[in-house]
């Protein structure tokens, strides 16, 4: 009888992947033969259940993804409270794959029902990606949508306690729950610790999808990086002149001046005034004390000075100069001291608007739009009168389209060259260039020579010619500042590039796409110097660090990446984030980088350790831009919510310490040298 149970299944099998009847014979008199020729060996009863489950299995397939997964609900849900919530992360990856299952094997209306039966429980911590899946509607979208085909080639990694990791196969086994079974085993690693469970405050960290798995994650995480400043830069020279003092540093050393001169004065007059000037002393300590102690920032450790990997340019002295000077004049912030502010907003867009961009000093702004325009305002011309001053946008662009012409009928410089819209713009450290990003398109053909095979171009123009391919390129530009015309036309990426970003020197750039890679590029070079692989979807924003040797990227994996800029690797993988990443920032001292998401979080993570030091909730909807103080302790926050919010850094808290509301969704937030915050965004009428 077993082994007739036994024959039942295989022979089951054999025929659901596809054996045809003859095959199937031929199987099972090989069966029988090999039966008849050896004794029967006896199948071990929980075994021959199991076989029995699975031998039942095509007959009741949805019943029993929509019966396991509900009992598997009821169970974590009324287990004890010290688990729960480890066992409670498991629902939402079993959920999602039981549901892409029903799909592959065809039981669309099930599928339907079971994701609408049970994604309330989801909603809270998932929307984003439950609004994606809720798209699936065939078995062909699994593999043609890009998000559905990641998780399920993807494994996810759960955190869990070994007891509670215990309980739950026990569970699994004693309820001889087959299908979810199948299902954690395909699909979910799970990474067991010692002890007690987890806080939930760390759930965060907790469930992570990450394609190469959590071990090559940690060995990846476990190299060293150099995450200081560099050396003998401008604010390394400033700091060892002692040029770069805090406000209250100034104060004090004028007073100790004013003291010691006093001092001399009474001192001149005899002994009888010494009492007195002892006396006004011990005063100024008293009201010394009571002062407001200086910002936390001053007592963190010096950053670390490392070397270059990277040849940088070389800064003209003038320029230098300028530097220097406004670094000496810098504004120290801190909690008690908050920054002024200058924000721009763009008027009557109509949802034009894509990105913009702001220079170092603010002279100029930077706006790309769909209609594949890159405009730059002038802020110093801001004010003169222009002859077409009551026309609109489109009217000055039909006008003139062609750049250089009736330049002077329009409060802004008209950047034409685009065939798509444009995603993002980066001024140069010095405002004289400009880059841009786009997703147009150039085809590059190249001649057939071995074997021949003819292709009609027609289509494109070019009829009655041989091509052996065609390779559609996408450009990243570089546009004059000064000259007010287009340079260079950087190709290499073959999907729409999101985002683009000088290096802090200039000369430098990095560019990532929806190709999945980051390139680093030189103004010099129309090739990458550097193509950084790995993430497993988008790209959709890129940032450099302070000393120039790393750059980090973020993407819809919902992970953020930093990758050494001489050897182009990953040398840090940041896990946490539950939703795609889409602004990224670096603190000053390169120890520190804040991330944003599509959910309103903030994290701030440490370089060298790889480890989120906290997360920072506020925003209500996706933050569009991050950007640090130049001293590092505030960092300014800009939301689709159409706030702007400041955040002590250095507090342990972490609280909110400004919020502006307004009807602003800002793209971009950033600190000039002297401490003035920037902002732009488009203005939209309040619901």
């Amino acid at each position: 009888m077993d082994d007739e149970l036994v024959d039942k299944v295989v022979l089951r099998y054999l025929k659901n992947k596809g054996f045809n009847d003859t095959e199937l014979k031929s199987y099972e008199d090989k069966l029988i033969h090999s039966r008849t020729s050896s004794s029967p060996s006896p199948i071990d009863p929980q075994l021959s259940q199991l076989l029995l489950h699975f031998g039942s299995e095509s007959e009741s397939l949805p019943a029993q993804y929509q019966d396991g997964y509900s009992k598997l609900r009821s169970w974590a849900y009324g287990s004890l409270d010290l688990y729960k919530h480890e066992l409670l992360r498991v629902l939402y990856p079993v959920f999602i794959h039981c549901f892409m299952d029903l799909v592959a094997k065809g039981y669309l209306q099930e599928a339907r029902n079971f994701f609408n039966t049970f994604r309330e429980d989801h909603e809270v911590m998932h929307q984003r990606d439950l609004q994606k899946l809720e798209g699936v509607l065939s078995p062909s979208h699994l593999e043609e949508m890009e998000f559905a085909h990641t998780l399920r080639q993807s494994k996810v990694n759960i955190k869990i306690c070994q007891y509670a990791h215990g309980l739950l196969y026990k569970y699994l086994h004693n309820t001889q729950s087959i299908t979810m079974l199948g299902v954690i085993n395909e699909h979910i690693h799970f990474d067991p610790y010692p002890g007690q469970p987890s806080s939930i405050i760390d759930d965060s960290e907790a469930v992570t999808i990450v394609g190469g798995g959590q071990d090559a994650v940690n060995l990846i995480n476990q190299k060293e990086i150099q995450w200081g400043v560099l050396e003998d830069s401008l604010e390394d020279r400033l700091e060892k002149t002692g040029g770069l003092l805090l406000e209250s540093d100034k104060v004090d050393v004028e007073n100790k001046e004013g003291e010691n001169e006093e001092t001399k004065k009474k001192s001149a007059d005899g002994g009888k005034q010494a009492a007195p000037s002892k006396k006004a002393k011990k005063d100024k300590v008293n009201v010394a004390a009571g002062k407001p102690a200086r910002p936390e920032a001053i007592t963190t450790s010096i950053a670390p000075r490392v070397k270059p990997e990277l040849s940088l340019p070389v800064m003209p002295i003038e320029v230098e100069q300028s530097i220097l000077d406004d670094l000496r004049n810098r504004v120290q912030l801190s909690s008690a001291s908050l920054p002024s502010v200058c924000f721009y907003t763009f008027l009557n867009t109509h949802n034009g608007l894509n990105c913009a961009s702001i220079s170092h000093d603010g002279a100029l702004v930077a706006g790309g739009f769909s209609d594949s325009s890159l405009k730059v305002w002038d802020m110093s011309k801001r004010g003169q009168q222009t002859s077409n001053s009551g026309q609109s946008d489109q009217e000055a662009a039909s006008n003139d389209n062609v750049l250089g012409t009736n330049i002077d009928k329009r409060p802004y410089t008209l950047f034409r060259g685009h065939s798509g819209p444009v995603y993002s713009a980066s001024f140069s450290p010095l405002g004289d260039f400009i880059l841009s990003s786009s997703a147009d398109s150039t085809g590059m053909f190249f001649k057939s020579l071995w074997p021949p095979r003819t292709a009609s171009c027609s289509a494109l123009g070019i009829p009655f010619l041989t091509y052996s391919s065609i390779n559609i390129m996408i450009a990243v530009r570089l546009w004059s500042t000064n000259l007010n015309a287009n340079l260079v036309c950087y190709k290499g990426h073959n999907y729409p590039v999101w985002d683009v970003q000088f290096s802090p020197f200039g000369h430098y750039f990095a560019s990532c796409s929806h190709d999945r890679t980051a390139r680093v590029w030189s103004m010099d070079r129309v090739q990458p110097l550097r193509i950084m692989a790995g993430h497993l979807s988008d790209v959709d924003c890129v940032r450099w660090h302070v000393n120039c040797n790393y750059i980090a990227t973020g993407s819809s994996d919902k992970t953020v990446r930093l990758w050494d800029i001489q050897t182009g690797e990953c040398v840090r993988i940041f896990i946490g984030h539950r939703s795609m990443i889409l602004s990224l920032a670096m603190s000053p001292d390169g120890r520190y980088m804040a991330s944003g998401d599509e959910d309103g979080t903030i994290m701030m993570w440490d370089l060298a350790t790889g480890r989120c030091i906290t997360p920072l909730v506020g925003h209500t909807s996706c933050v569009w831009t991050l950007a640090f103080s130049g001293e590092g302790s505030l960092l300014a926050s800009g939301s689709a919510d159409c706030s702007v919010k400041l955040w002590d850094v250095n507090s342990s808290t972490k609280t909110t310490k400004s919020e502006e509301k307004n009807s602003d969704t800002k793209l971009i937030l950033q600190f000039s040298r002297r401490n003035l915050l920037f902002g732009a965004g488009v203005f939209s009428k309040p619901s």
